[in-house]
């Protein structure tokens, strides 16, 4: 939905034209998975599909919600009161706003209330961060309408800060990062201990090539409890080698790290994962900047193999679009995201996708499995200001 229709709707639901319309979109990760919360390195690039949200200002306390779109929108209004907003009491698609308001008061930031229409395109569910793209579409309409002057990454860490304490869900930096930031034909290679950023041209049609996105249509859930307990693991591991963060841990001495872990054989992987999938980040930006751009395809497989073995995040349906994928003449292929479902990634030549589509969608038939959703992943613009 662009903005000429989000505004006809929220005049629809709220009497008057809204102030604002703003944009924020989903992300894919390119590489670096599950490094983000143990300091290390990620590379997303921003998706087309985006969050689209219309607001305006209230001075009564009030914060009202509407969605007609997002899994879970009703066709009433949502309405809550600012002083009532509490971490963890709400568990439908309004968390994700609602904390965004909740993480700048708490931060003293002075929010008297909005009105908001949200429409969004980014498939939930499907690990390109939709509820991201929620939470940074709103952080950025009420800095600019409130006139916070809160730098980009300000913003990501807010909301940051409510998935983690109000939704209650453990993720990283990076998904906020990526929707606020991100630039058009560039992936973001970013560092996510002090947040440095650099973007690196990614422009894959220049070269023949393109990057497809295989959504397998699999739900997951980052509140649950199996990405809790990796992210605890990882902490573990941290802890028993002596580090802040695994971040910390230098590649050369990862064989003398993993055997001072002993036969404590579930934070050996976690560790090995996390170490190794921090240098396929800086394996991949190094080709990327030298025009190797084909030569990413094994790291990527690479990147796949660890999460699947080590980390042990992925499902049968990931598995299948990544064997068949590369079977069918691929660069290279990953699942992408956190896990337990949602998304993998193929690098292919752009004569070869047709042909690689019909590949996946024929393999999911034959396995019974519901035919998966694909799409091409263009480097898109972040976070922006529509009207």
């Amino acid at each position: 939905m662009g903005a000429e229709q989000v505004t006809e709707r929220f005049t629809q639901l709220y009497g008057a034209r809204p102030e604002g319309v703003w944009a924020a979109p989903g992300r894919v990760n390119l590489i670096g998975e599950h490094t983000d919360y143990n300091d290390g390195f990620v590379m997303p690039f921003a998706l087309p599909h985006r969050a689209v949200a219309a607001v305006s200002r209230r001075t009564d306390g009030i914060l009202r919600l509407h969605s007609g779109d997002i899994e879970g929108g009703r066709a009433e209004i949502t309405e809550l009161r600012l002083d009532t907003l509490a971490p963890q009491s709400d568990d439908d698609w309004t968390a994700y706003p609602a904390g965004v308001v909740w993480a700048l008061r708490e931060a003293g930031h002075e929010i008297t209330g909005a009105d908001v229409h949200l429409s969004s395109t980014v498939p939930t569910g499907a690990g390109l961060s939709s509820s991201a793209a929620l939470e940074v579409v709103i952080a950025l309409a009420l800095d600019e309408l409130y006139g916070l002057g809160l730098q980009r990454w300000k913003l990501a860490r807010l909301c940051q800060r409510a998935e983690n304490v109000y939704v209650g869900a453990p993720t990283g930096i990076m998904d906020q990062t990526a929707s606020a930031c991100c630039e058009q034909g560039h992936a973001l290679f970013l560092d996510t201990r002090d947040l440095s950023q650099r973007q690196i041209p990614f422009d894959l049609a220049a070269e023949g090539l393109r990057l497809l996105v295989v959504d397998t249509q699999v739900k997951h859930a980052h509140s649950g409890g199996e990405y809790g307990k990796r992210r605890a693991g990882c902490e573990k591991g941290a802890a028993l080698l002596g580090v802040d963060a695994l971040r910390d841990v230098p590649y050369a001495g990862l064989d003398a790290a993993l055997a001072r872990l002993g036969d404590d054989e579930e934070v050996v992987r976690l560790v090995r994962h996390v170490v190794t999938e921090n240098h396929r980040v800086e394996r991949v930006v190094s080709l990327l900047r030298s025009g190797e751009t084909r030569a990413i395809g094994p790291v990527l497989t690479e990147g796949h193999a660890s999460l699947r073995d080590d980390f042990r995040i992925s499902c049968p349906e990931l598995d299948l679009v990544v064997d068949t994928a590369l079977a069918n003449g691929a660069l290279g292929a990953r699942m992408t995201g956190g896990g337990f479902g949602g998304s993998a990634i193929v690098l292919a030549e752009s004569t070869e996708t047709d042909t690689l589509t019909k590949a996946v969608e024929e393999s999911f038939t034959a396995s019974g499995f519901t035919v998966p959703r694909v799409f091409e992943a263009v480097p898109s613009t972040g976070a922006t200001r529509l009207t």
